[in-house]
């Protein structure tokens, strides 16, 4: 499962929770995005991502946060992260686990192809969403009630001033919620609400 976790929060647990269940995982592997190509945003530093999903999931020994995209250099493909793994554990089935939209956006990612050879895909999406044809009978769907947060609402609600604390835990785990405030992540320094000059 993979992602910029910027910050990590309440949905992506969520999926990570019903792959976890439904298919019936030895574990489920976090790999933080390094250098997001597909993105023309800066993201907060690799290391303070990564920390934020560590937070995120240590209530679940089955979680496991792997670092592999921020200490690659260049661009973070999907694509090397699974040869990477499946080279490390070669008998082991590989899932992908999706949201519906990276879903939909799969034919813009590099290798694509190839990627839909390497794993079996597990998308989080309701009873009423259809699954466009990508594949095979190599998608599997994940049962997924809304869970109505991103980062992005979250970056825009901590940028005009909201305490990070307010957010949990609804939004992001306390945990994660003190980590941003710790850190000053997200926070707009030119705002007085923020007690920043």
């Amino acid at each position: 499962m993979g992602g910029s976790f910027d910050p990590v929060h309440a949905g992506h647990v969520a999926l990570a929770e019903s792959a976890l269940i439904h298919l019936n995982l030895d574990q489920v592997r976090w790999v933080p995005v390094g250098q997001a190509w597909q993105k023309s945003r800066a993201l907060a530093p690799a290391a303070d991502r990564a920390e934020m999903v560590r937070l995120a999931v240590q209530h679940e020994p089955r979680f496991v946060v792997d670092d592999v995209e921020i200490r690659r250099a260049g661009p973070s493909y999907t694509l090397d992260t699974v040869k990477a793994f499946q080279s490390q554990e070669p008998q082991a089935k590989w899932f992908l686990i999706l949201g519906l939209d990276q879903y939909r956006n799969l034919p813009t990612w590099h290798g694509w192809q190839e990627l839909l050879d390497r794993v079996d895909l597990a998308v989080a999406c309701r009873e009423s969403d259809t699954l466009p044809v990508l594949t095979l009978g190599r998608a599997s769907r994940l049962p997924m009630s809304p869970v109505p947060v991103s980062s992005t609402d979250i970056r825009q609600q901590l940028l005009a001033g909201r305490a990070p604390e307010s957010l949990a835990p609804t939004l992001v785990s306390g945990p994660v919620a003190r980590y941003i405030a710790q850190h000053q992540l997200y926070a707009d320094r030119h705002n007085p609400l923020n007690g920043h000059p």
